[in-house]
């Protein structure tokens, strides 16, 4: 009995995208050394702002449309990340927000963002395994 085979590859997003995504972090990183070296004034929470936001809108525009469903949750979680930095946003330009709240939501966002860099990559090459075995099994 053959198994239907499973789509594991993804479209590749435009390099503009993949552009903004790189800018946009390293904008976020600006954004967030800024403060540590007492420089910048305010300039920093609308160079982090820009970042955060251009980069939600560059996960947004970048949603994997294969059928595996860990690599799915892996890029959901990476979008996830990029909320973590907008929040970090609204926490920079409300009042009644502490002097380092947004730096919590920056942490988190960046722990994800580190965790999912790392196993999307891993989640690709083991569904590529796994579909390279069902279809030499299928040629049998």
């Amino acid at each position: 009995m053959k198994s239907k085979a499973t789509n594991n590859t993804t479209k590749q997003p435009s390099a503009f995208i993949l552009w903004m995504i790189t800018i946009s972090m390293l904008l976020i990183v600006a954004g967030t050394v800024l403060p540590l070296f007492n420089t910048g004034g305010i300039l920093f929470k609308y160079i982090y702002a820009t970042g955060a936001i251009l980069l939600l809108i560059g996960r947004l525009l970048t949603p994997y449309k294969g059928n595996e469903f860990r690599i799915k949750r892996l890029y959901r979680i990476e979008t996830w990340s990029a909320i973590f930095f907008c929040v970090a946003v609204f926490f920079m330009f409300y009042e009644g927000a502490g002097r380092t709240d947004w730096l919590a939501f920056t942490l988190a966002g960046g722990i994800i963002q580190i965790y999912t860099s790392i196993m999307i990559p891993r989640a690709i090459a083991k569904a590529a395994k796994k579909q390279k075995g069902e279809n030499e099994l299928n040629k049998r």
